[in-house]
Parts: C-alpha cells; sequence; structure tokens
C-alpha cells in the first residue's frame, strides 16, 4: 500500500522528529537523498552542468546543499536566487563547495526545481511562474523538491504554471495532491526520501494499492468452489436503444471471475447478450417485475438501462433487494432524479464521471474536476455510499476511510463504453465477497491495467478491455515484484 499524507500532516510530523534531532539535520538527510537520484540521472557527475532553481523556503535550502553535494563530485552548479530571501547557511556552503550564483536561465543538463513545495497554494507568481515556463521549455532533465512547483501538494490543484518534472523526489512521505490529477500528471517518477518521518506520521489522507495489495485481495475459487459459492451477480442493463451496454457489462463480469452472471433486460439486449456470452443465464423482462431471477449475491445496475418509467421501476426493485449494488450510467441518472432509491442499508457502490456526480450533489462539474477528493468525500458521506469517481486518476471515497486513488489506466480508456466494462468487474468482486471499498479499487486497478494491456500504445475497444481481464489478473505476480511509483 503506498500512502499519502496533507501538508499539515506532514508538517507535524517534522516538528516532532526535529525536536529530537540535531538542528539541520532533517534537510541534510533530504539534500542526500535527493543528490543521489540526481546523480543517477546524469549518469557521469563530473563535468555536469546542473541548474538549481532556489526559493525562499526549506525546498531552496535542499536544492542548494544538493547543489553542494554535486559540485564536491565535479558537476558544474549553478542557481537562480529567485525568493525573497535565500536559506543562508545553505548559500553559503553552495558558494564555498564552488557553486555560483546566475541571473538568467543557463542551459543545464539537470535543472533542480526547488521553488515551492507543501506550503505554498494558488498560482505562482512571478518571477517564480516565467523561471517555470521557460525551465519546461528547456529540454533539460527537470527533478522537482519535493512537489513540483505550482502543484498543490494537498489536492494536486493546478491552478497556473506548474513544473512538468521527468522525476519528483519528495520528502519523508508521499504528498496526496502527487497521486490526484492534474497534480500527478506533473510529477513524473515519484521517488520518496525516507528522512525518518515514519514513526511520526497518522493514518494517511490518500493510500493507493499496489500490485500485490491487489493480488491479496482478489477472490481465488478453492478446490471445493462452485459457481455459486464464487459469487452470483445480477446485471440489470441495456435498452432497446442501448444494447452494448448490456454485453460490455456482463463480459467484464465474467472476465473478472464471477462463477454466475445473470442477465435481465428486454428483448434487444437479450438476443446480443445471448449470442456474445452463452454463459450468462438470461431473464427476458416483459415488465418491470424480477420474479423469477433468481438468487444474486449482488447486482449492477444501470448501463444503458434508460431513464423513463420503466427503468426507474426496475432500479426501485433492484435497490429493494438486500444485496451489495453497484450504481452506474442510467442508474446515477435515475437515482440523482429520486435520491430516495439509495434509502437502504445494503452497501452502494456508485461510479460515476465527474458530470453524474455534478447531478448527484446538484454541484458544479468544473469544480468536481478541479476538487476530485474533496467532492468524492463529500459524494460518500451526503449520499451514504461508497464512491468510485472516475477519471484520469479515479477515487474511491467511503466515509472514515482513506480515499482510494488508482493509477493504472491509460488515456487510451477514454473511449465509448469502458465504464460499462469496468461496472462488470466491480460488480463481479461485490458477488464473490469484497466490500464496496475493496471492490471499487480492485476493480478500478484491474480495469486499468487492462486497458494498458490492450492498449499497448494504440487505440481500443471497450470489448478489448474486457478481453483482457484475465491476462491483468494473471500478470498481477510478476507486476508484485516490480511495481515501481510510475505505476
Amino acid at each position: 500500500m503506498r500512502t499519502a499524507y496533507t501538508a499539515d500532516q506532514i508538517r507535524a510530523a517534522e516538528q516532532v522528529l526535529m525536536a529530537q534531532v540535531p538542528d539541520g539535520t532533517l534537510m541534510q538527510r533530504a539534500a542526500a537523498g535527493l543528490a543521489a537520484v540526481c546523480a543517477d540521472l546524469l549518469g557521469r557527475v563530473y563535468g555536469s552542468r546542473v541548474l538549481l532553481l532556489v526559493g525562499s523556503g526549506d525546498n531552496g535550502g535542499d536544492a542548494l546543499y544538493t547543489g553542494v553535494r554535486l559540485a564536491r563530485r565535479g558537476a558544474r552548479v549553478s542557481a537562480i536566487l529567485a525568493g525573497s530571501k535565500t536559506h543562508q547557511p545553505g548559500l553559503e556552503a553552495f558558494l564555498q563547495a564552488g557553486g555560483r550564483v546566475a541571473d538568467t536561465l543557463e542551459p543545464a543538463d539537470l535543472i533542480v526545481d526547488g521553488l515551492v513545495g507543501i506550503g505554498v497554494a494558488g498560482a505562482l507568481r512571478e518571477p517564480y511562474a516565467g523561471l517555470v515556463a521557460e525551465a519546461n521549455a528547456s529540454g533539460a532533465l527537470i527533478v522537482a523538491v519535493d512537489v513540483p512547483s505550482g502543484v498543490d501538494a494537498g489536492s494536486g490543484r493546478v491552478p497556473g504554471t506548474a513544473v512538468r518534472a521527468q522525476v519528483t523526489v519528495t520528502m519523508g512521505a508521499c504528498k496526496t495532491g502527487l497521486l490526484v490529477d492534474p497534480g500527478a500528471a506533473q510529477v513524473g517518477l515519484l521517488e520518496v526520501v525516507d528522512i525518518g518521518l515514519g514513526p511520526y506520521l497518522p493514518d494517511p489522507d490518500v493510500a493507493a494499492l499496489t500490485s500485490t495489495d491487489v493480488e491479496d485481495l482478489l477472490p481465488r475459487p478453492a478446490e471445493e468452489s462452485d459457481k455459486y459459492r464464487r459469487g452470483v451477480l445480477g446485471v440489470a442493463a441495456g435498452s432497446d436503444a442501448y444494447t452494448g451496454a448490456a454485453v460490455l457489462a456482463v463480459g467484464g463480469a465474467l472476465r473478472a471471475g464471477a462463477g454466475m452472471v445473470r442477465y435481465v433486460g428486454p428483448s434487444a439486449p437479450v438476443a446480443q447478450v445471448r449470442a456474445r456470452w452463452p454463459e450468462a443465464v438470461i431473464t427476458e423482462l416483459d415488465s418491470p417485475s424480477l420474479d423469477g431471477v433468481g438468487r444474486v449475491q449482488a447486482w449492477v445496475l444501470g448501463p444503458g438501462l434508460g431513464t423513463g418509467d420503466w427503468a426507474h421501476e426496475v432500479a426501485a426493485r433492484v435497490l429493494a433487494s438486500d444485496v451489495p449494488v453497484l450504481v452506474d450510467a442510467d442508474g446515477l441518472t435515475l437515482v440523482a432524479r429520486d435520491r430516495s432509491l439509495l434509502r437502504r442499508t445494503a452497501p452502494v457502490l456508485i461510479t460515476p464521471h465527474a458530470g453524474e456526480l455534478a447531478r448527484l450533489l446538484r454541484a458544479d462539474r468544473d469544480r468536481i474536476e478541479e476538487r476530485r477528493l474533496e467532492y468524492a468525500r463529500r459524494g460518500a458521506a451526503e449520499l451514504g455510499v461508497t464512491v468510485l469517481l472516475k477519471g484520469s486518476t479515479t477515487v474511491i471515497a467511503e466515509e472514515d476511510r482513506p480515499v482510494r486513488v488508482n493509477r493504472t489506466g491509460t488515456s487510451w480508456l477514454a473511449t465509448g463504453g469502458t465504464g460499462d466494462v469496468l461496472s462488470g468487474i466491480a460488480g463481479a468482486l461485490l458477488a464473490q465477497g469484497l466490500t464496496c471499498y475493496d471492490a471499487g479499487s480492485c476493480g478500478a486497478y484491474l480495469h486499468g491495467l487492462a486497458g494498458r494491456l490492450a492498449a499497448d500504445g494504440a487505440p481500443l475497444t471497450s470489448a478489448d478491455v474486457a478481453d483482457m481481464v484475465p491476462a491483468a489478473i494473471r500478470s498481477l505476480r510478476g507486476e508484485s515484484r516490480s511495481t515501481t511509483w510510475a505505476s
């Protein structure tokens, strides 16, 4: 499990630790780790050109002491002192080591971004904004200290210009905003330098599952398993207008290991599901009644279902059951109109994109995109459900739990129908006994990984993603041995 913390949590832990060690210890630990990463990136330190962008805070001090270490190894190190003040002991050590002060951005093999850190929110001001723009355009490798300047460390917001780093070296523990887009897109490879904060950190603000976590959570059939013990999922999806949604949701569920999938829907999608997935047990609905469907252990409700009276009645009957329900797509439109449908004791997992969550919460879509963590948490608290908010960073929120973020996806997944496949995957995990929190987290991880495998750098279809789910599951063992922050 990879964990991340707010700026306040990090500062509190630093204060406790600093009271126990000599002055300057944490900065020297940070500089040692940062210099090691820079040296690895440069390959040959001697004769390399390094430029430090130095701000007023401790990040500027970290950068200067890193410059000291690189200069002593023969690098030609310059520093632009951009802040209203400079860390004086760091500057003195830097000059004594042979570093020099520059007035403008010079050609460099590597730029160290030490302008601002976790204590700054809001858009960068001059001269920082101009320096960042020049650095981004320079073609040099950029290493960010703690957080790329311009990225809000607490939320991942990028309100203006921000550093586009190839590597971000963060001190002590990961910061929340480094895992959440749009800020996460500026981070590059993420490295954490241990400066001793671990024993003093509270419960995390945010967590991200690794392949090992997912492998451990995924249900595995035992020798005595049968199709009923492996989980029976009901899928209420599809309509005459949207037959494909039913096919994709059922496919995702079957590929994710459900012991049985019971599909219910009108004649047009029934014919499509029967032709594509003969494994599914199908009930054609002439009326919204679910009588005769048989027992299920979880439901997927909504993909392509429609939003008329007939669909509303189906939704009401599904949500009146006593098993977990995943609500997606048209199901979300229905519950946005009639939130009383969510008044139930059994668990609910909703899987909205930002627009659907905006309708559910009567909020602004753009604001949700900017503040994904905040609104996912609000949705979980206000609606009494687990929220899987889809997007470039998928976040899973449940009240009184750390928000989980998923980064396994690919931009090729931004195509019609992939959300239906995700519903099937997560629904299958619900039917196999995972909680909404774990089913949503593992489902998002597998969906993203399957998308990567299906795309392989080229366009994909939603059916491709469903077909690659078994390969994604098989790859977990290998992934768990080689997972890096880049995943």
